[in-house]
């Protein structure tokens, strides 16, 4: 398994500021500003990206 980061954006993305998640590692998703890709990265937890994930989906805009 390789440990670069396979970078992607959502699919309901329409533009280009947003943030992307690289999440093909077991350990770790990995997320970073798409308009600073050459910017820190932040790592978080399976667990708590899936948390996250979660609670953003179960809110009403």
């Amino acid at each position: 398994m390789s440990d670069a980061p396979n970078w992607r954006t959502s699919s309901y993305t329409g533009t280009e500021n947003c943030v992307e998640v690289a999440d093909n590692h077991p350990s770790v998703v990995r997320v970073r500003d798409s308009k600073r890709r050459e910017g820190l990265s932040l790592d978080i937890s399976p667990a708590s990206w899936q948390a996250f994930a979660d609670y953003v989906k179960s809110q009403t805009l």
